[in-house]
């Protein structure tokens, strides 16, 4: 099979009824290169919705020239368009001819099309797309606009496998051996008989080692079958979060074709051999060993770039999250990009995949700031009852051999309250921050619709999920399991996810003994992460949120929600820091202050933000917090020591000092190893310091999988510096001059800057911001700043 990245695009923000044509004269459009998100291109504006962003959505136009020539389709090929996501109501042409449509923004759908080529009268083939995104409160977040995900064309023999035909599974596994089993579905389109030669070569990637089966078969004319095939592998490479060891299996299918000469075609893909368990008494296991999920849920956008985010994005981001000690993902709220899955696999992160945030009824959107009444309720719900079968199969078919996947989520929240859901057992219902909703929206209200329908709307999602995967545990995001473990809608999961109910966790597990329970919403607090560290049949939390992201705003300007540990350009927050205390083995020790109040009753870094300040303040006393692990912590300044004192609510060391004119130090000892902090006076900025991202060594091989798909993406970290080198005070406009390439946006990471992303400039944000830049070895990125020196970097 090959492949070819359709990434080449004209595009039209507007509508034209004549687009579709194969002869339209599109030279006027813009180019672009997909993936594209043309709503981050627009300007944020109070009168667009506050739940996605404040930014507009729209319809907008795509068509690209594709040589048939360069497919180099030989007799008998088949020809199939894949779109990896398009959100959304895309409309598809080919040629003229109108293939289809896809109402969801997240799901993959694909069309052959070896008939209409085999009409065509030249070389050009023309793909067409119309993009309806003009319902722009559809969601409680930003989801962008376009073909936001990758195209590709295939080409595929005419006897081979059929789309994601190969389903891998582990059966049984340890350290010593393993069985696997591949299942594939193959198909004859051709209108003779085939005596097919299939090959199966199992390699690991990080010993080479190969296992080989090899077995020959016939398949009667346009016929298709399911054949499997067991392998059994000695001292196998298990993958888990610590060891994420990969396996590229590759499928070769040779036969005779109609020229009576030999065809040979072969399909590969990264799997990954291992077995998981989630026990009501024990929590989650992988390959036999206890581990407990330290995960983040993650919505898909990256502020500037919207939600057509390069691979190499996502790689930096996540080897944050993971040096941070977190280890799982829960994909918020809907399917993502093929190359976080990826990555996901390669960095050794258990993934929560799930299909949607709402059923057959809309949920509450707001767009004046959020609980602001009245909400609207445009969205997916209008397209649940004709496309909810088609888009979760969709979703399992497309990821079903991600070994990180762990689990399949049929719905976040689907049993909010009077969201709109409702039932009498319970006079007042309010969700996780509706105390201040109207009287009215918190009360039963008989003309609501009855909760109990969410109990045969889950038992026909979780059929769906059993047909197409049995090995994988479903599992659902509750809001009200107060309620929805009286109503029967818990029933038949395998797992249960509580949303910020860790108050139940001991009560519910003496009540239902048999269901394995985790958190799959959870705050930041110290007393969320002990529920799970203090009680082993909790398998884990997913924290609200791992990164910051747009929409779901509370008022204008700030556009986006603030609950991440990465700001949206992807730096670390103080919090990401308290959380690498709780979350890691590493020794950890992290300075911050904030002025000291003794009478403060809510410590928690929320109420009360902290900063990495050492500035003379007059003498007024500070309170100093340390985040570390550390067995043995020693705090000094000018070589005097300060007490320490372990706040057990908090989960950190807090101390009160005054500033003086030497750097204050902290050193911890832990296992052996020291490690040190300090803070120092910082003084105003006299440069920028620009610095390209690399990744790190160890996770060298993980870029791989990301490299082929969005090479020459580069992200510069810039950081405003003090004439000592150390990050300065104060704030800077920096502005970015991309030669023989493409600036592609500045992020802060301030959710209140409004300034248009298009814009070539940017306020930093504590001294920072990110630039990303497509180019190649000779792309070159001039900063500058008013009355700072100008300062160019070379990408090579």
């Amino acid at each position: 099979m090959r492949s070819l990245t359709v990434g080449t695009w004209s595009f039209h923000l507007g509508d034209d009824p004549d687009a579709w044509k194969k002869n339209y004269d599109d030279s006027a459009w813009r180019a672009v290169v997909v993936p594209h998100d043309w709503s981050v291109e627009l300007g944020f504006s109070p009168s667009c919705s506050s739940g996605t962003g404040y930014l507009p959505g729209g319809v907008g136009w795509y068509r690209a020239h594709v040589s048939r020539e360069g497919l180099d389709q030989a007799e008998g090929e088949r020809v199939r368009l894949v779109f990896h996501g398009v959100y959304k109501n895309a409309d598809v042409w080919v040629n003229g001819y109108h293939l289809g449509s896809r109402a969801s923004g997240y799901a993959e759908f694909s069309f052959d099309l070896t008939e209409i080529l085999s009409y065509a009268r030249d070389d050009d083939l023309v793909i067409s797309v119309r993009v309806d995104h003009t319902d722009i409160s559809d969601s409680r977040w930003y989801n962008g606009s376009g073909i936001t995900r990758a195209v590709a064309l295939e080409v595929h023999p005419e006897v081979g496998l059929a789309e994601h035909g190969t389903t891998f599974t582990t059966k049984v596994a340890d350290r010593a051996s393993a069985t696997v089993r591949i299942t594939q579905a193959l198909v004859n389109h051709s209108a003779e008989s085939r005596l097919l030669g299939l090959r199966h070569d199992l390699r690991s990637l990080s010993t080479g080692q190969v296992h080989v089966v090899e077995q020959s078969f016939e398949l009667c004319a346009e016929q298709s079958q399911q054949i499997s095939v067991t392998i059994t592998v000695a001292d196998p490479e298990l993958w888990s979060d610590e060891d994420p060891n990969l396996y590229q299996l590759t499928t070769t299918i040779t036969y005779r074709g109609q020229d009576s000469g030999a065809v040979e075609a072969s399909w590969q893909e990264l799997v990954g051999i291992r077995v998981f368990a989630f026990d009501p008494d024990r929590g989650f296991s992988i390959n036999g060993d206890p581990r407990a999920l330290k995960g983040v849920c993650l919505h898909e956008d990256a502020g500037c770039l919207g939600t057509a985010v390069p691979g190499v994005v996502w790689l930096r981001r996540l080897v944050s999250l993971k040096q941070m000690g977190c280890n799982a993902v829960r994909m918020a709220h809907n399917p993502h990009g093929p190359e976080l899955y990826a990555l996901c696999d390669a960095l050794g992160f258990f993934v929560f995949d799930e299909a949607f945030d709402e059923w057959e009824n809309a949920k509450n959107k707001w767009w004046q700031g959020h609980n602001v009444y009245p909400p609207r309720h445009e969205g997916y719900a209008k397209d649940f009852p004709l496309w909810h079968d088609r888009d979760l199969a969709s979703m399992i078919d497309a990821h079903k051999n991600h070994p990180s996947i762990v689990a399949w989520s049929i719905g976040n929240e689907i049993d909010y309250p009077n969201d709109p859901y409702a039932s009498p057992l319970f006079e007042e219902m309010v969700g996780n921050n509706d105390a201040s909703k109207p009287e009215s929206e918190r009360t039963y209200d008989p003309s609501r619709p009855d909760i109990r329908r969410l109990t045969t709307m889950a038992g026909c999602l979780i059929d769906i999920v059993k047909r197409k995967d049995p090995t994988r545990p479903v599992t659902l995001a509750a809001a009200f399991p107060e309620l929805s473990s009286i109503t029967g809608l818990l029933d038949r999961l395998d797992v249960i996810g509580y949303n910020y109910k860790e108050h139940l966790y001991a009560e519910d597990h003496a009540r239902f003994p048999r269901r394995p329970l985790l958190g799959s919403e959870n705050s930041h607090g110290y007393d969320a992460w002990r529920a799970v560290a203090d009680n082993e049949f909790i398998a884990g939390q997913f924290l609200w949120t791992g990164i910051d992201y747009l929409g779901e705003a509370h008022g204008w300007p700030v556009h986006g929600s603030g609950a991440g540990l990465l700001t949206l350009a992807g730096f670390d927050k103080h919090t990401w820091h308290l959380r690498q205390s709780w979350w890691t083995e590493q020794p950890v020790a992290y300075l911050v202050t904030r002025p000291y109040a003794d009478d403060e009753i809510d410590k928690s870094l929320r109420s009360h933000p902290v900063a990495r300040s050492w500035q003379p303040e007059g003498g007024q006393p500070v309170e100093v917090l340390c985040f570390s692990n550390c067995d043995e912590l020693s705090l000094t300044c000018a070589g005097s020591p300060i007490p320490l004192t372990y706040d057990e609510v908090q989960g950190y060391w807090t101390a009160v000092t005054t500033v003086g004119a030497e750097p204050l130090m902290v050193e911890g000892h832990k296992d052996g190893q020291i490690v040190r902090d300090e803070l120092v006076e910082r003084g105003p900025a006299v440069a920028i310091s620009a610095r390209l991202w690399e990744v790190p060594a160890e996770w060298e091989a993980a870029s791989t999988v990301v490299r082929p798909v969005d090479g020459g993406v580069f992200q510069i970290e810039c950081t405003l510096v003090d004439r000592d080198g150390h990050p300065a005070l104060g704030e800077a406009v920096v502005s970015a001059e991309v030669q023989n390439g493409a600036l592609l946006g500045l992020e802060n990471g301030d959710l209140a800057d409004d300034t248009a992303f298009s814009e070539a400039w940017r306020r930093t944000l504590e001294g920072r911001l990110v630039v990303y830049v497509r180019g190649t070895d000779e792309t070159a990125v001039r900063f500058t700043s008013p009355g700072l020196p100008e300062v160019v970097l070379h990408v090579s």
